[in-house]
């Protein structure tokens, strides 16, 4: 039997604290104005819905 290293805490939160960054980025993005910040807005807050379905659908 093999012993497993403990995972640190920044391996552990780092996709998370990313995809809150996104999703904060998108929603000020959303805020701010119309045209390519309505484009960015679109987009940054699909990128966790995306992980999430991958996540969700992958065969495990």
């Amino acid at each position: 039997m093999t012993q497993r290293r403990p995972m640190s805490m920044r391996r552990i939160f780092r996709i998370p604290a990313l995809l809150a960054v996104v999703t904060a980025f998108g929603l000020v993005a959303a805020l701010l104005g119309d045209g390519v910040w309505d484009g960015a807005s679109w987009f940054a807050l699909a990128i966790p819905l995306v992980v999430t379905g991958y996540c969700v659908l992958r065969p495990q």
